[in-house]
């Protein structure tokens, strides 16, 4: 590259939302280097170099941000070694959003204490447990039904619904499993029973806070499955969850977006979870803002104008799922997925690239846009192209599998 790039970025995790994250900065004239812990990751694809190591390695953290000295580090996921990045703060680098943030927000009891007890926002009630003993004194405290969840995880790994005694067990090593990095302890939170979740995407810019329509979504086992934009919300609830959200990002500071999750019952507005970063939910943005979140997160961070956020009309995103384990794959239907099924609908898919499948796994995301409905076609639109795509796979002599199920 012969010109002097706009800004040199250092990405930690090189997942789907990372690279989203790499095509809006390169649009920028910005110079990536994307780390993962295996080669081939969906961001490196897109990025100008990249590095293999484990990111809970601090030394190997440290020694990738000595040999290239970015501009920008910006996590984009949970397991990292965040005493590291604070050590480097320390010395001038530019953390995303903050050092500090990064800490609170990669482990879910941290950002717990943050929401509830230093600002005071209303939560569910919870207890933490580190043993099986303890966990079933903390879901006997809490009682039933409680949800579940590793202090640090991904993508709902190892999070569950307890609703009778005798899952209480199969909770607890469900979440050992399904944990990221080295800290065996979980959350366990008190169910509530809302009548929906949001995620607020929440822009922290030099300028001020700004936020974008609020967004819908379906999870299984803690793990989104599809996602709209907008959701409606009364005044009442969307005031309160603004003004919820600037208060946990102005707290945690540095600029940039985060996706900051909601329970809404009534009028009444929950705090749940917060993500320093771009959110699975809001890949829905991809075709319901003229800003998608990633371009948002890079003018944030970049310190560029943001001057208004459009929404493009009613929207929705449908994930694409693998099935099994392989290494060899083959991803089919685009042609039958990119033909809406009703007329004036605009539908789109992004392939992410992995390398590799296994059960659950995501591997793309369908999206659709209907200017002249609702959320609700645009979801039957959305889901009727993500099950348009087909992942085949093949034994070792490249005979084709059929599909599960």
């Amino acid at each position: 590259m012969n010109m002097v790039p706009t800004a040199k970025i250092l990405l930690l995790g090189s997942g789907e939302l990372g690279r989203e994250f790499v095509i809006s900065t390169k649009r920028l004239g910005c110079r990536i280097i994307a780390c993962d812990s295996y080669a081939g990751a969906p961001a490196m694809q897109m990025a100008d170099g990249a590095e293999v190591f484990s990111m809970l390695d601090g030394s190997a953290l440290g020694a990738v941000i000595e040999k290239h000295k970015p501009d920008f580090i910006v996590p984009e996921l949970e397991a990292i070694r965040t005493e590291v990045l604070k050590e480097y703060e320390g010395r001038g680098f530019n953390v995303v959003p903050s050092a500090r943030a990064t800490q609170m927000t990669m482990n879910r009891d941290r950002i717990r204490e943050v929401a509830a007890r230093d600002i005071g926002l209303p939560t569910s009630r919870y207890l933490y447990a580190e043993t099986r003993e303890s966990f079933g004194a903390a879901v006997a405290n809490v009682g039933l039904p409680c949800v579940v969840k590793p202090v640090m995880s991904s993508s709902g790994k190892g999070q569950s619904t307890v609703r009778k005694a005798e899952e209480v067990d199969a909770a607890w090593d469900y979440a050992i499993t399904g944990m990221r990095g080295d800290r065996t302890r979980v959350i366990v939170e008190a169910f509530v029973a809302f009548d929906y979740e949001i995620t607020l995407l929440t822009i922290r810019t030099r300028d001020g806070v700004l936020f974008c329509d609020p967004i819908g979504h379906r999870q299984e086992r803690g793990d989104y499955r599809e996602s709209w934009q907008p959701h409606a919300m009364s005044a009442a609830a969307l005031t309160s969850a603004q003004d919820m959200a600037r208060k946990v990002v102005d707290n945690l500071g540095g600029y940039g977006l985060f996706g900051v999750e909601f329970f809404v019952v009534g009028d009444s507005v929950i705090f749940s979870e917060l993500s320093p970063r771009p959110h699975d939910t809001g890949m829905v943005t991809l075709i319901s803002q003229n800003l998608t979140e990633f371009d948002l997160h890079a003018r944030a961070i970049l310190g560029l104008p943001i001057p208004s956020i459009a929404q493009l009309g009613p929207s929705a995103s449908a994930v694409i799922l693998a099935a099994r384990n392989a290494e060899t794959f083959r991803v089919t239907g685009l042609n039958d997925a990119l033909r809406p099924s009703v007329p004036g609908i605009r539908v789109d898919v992004r392939i992410f690239g992995k390398p590799s499948t296994r059960p659950c796994r995501r591997m793309g995301v369908a999206l659709a846009l209907d200017p002249n409905g609702d959320t609700d076609t645009a979801r039957a639109a959305a889901r009727a192209a993500a099950e348009r795509i087909n992942i085949s796979y093949w034994t070792a002599e490249r005979q084709p599998v059929p599909p599960a199920g």
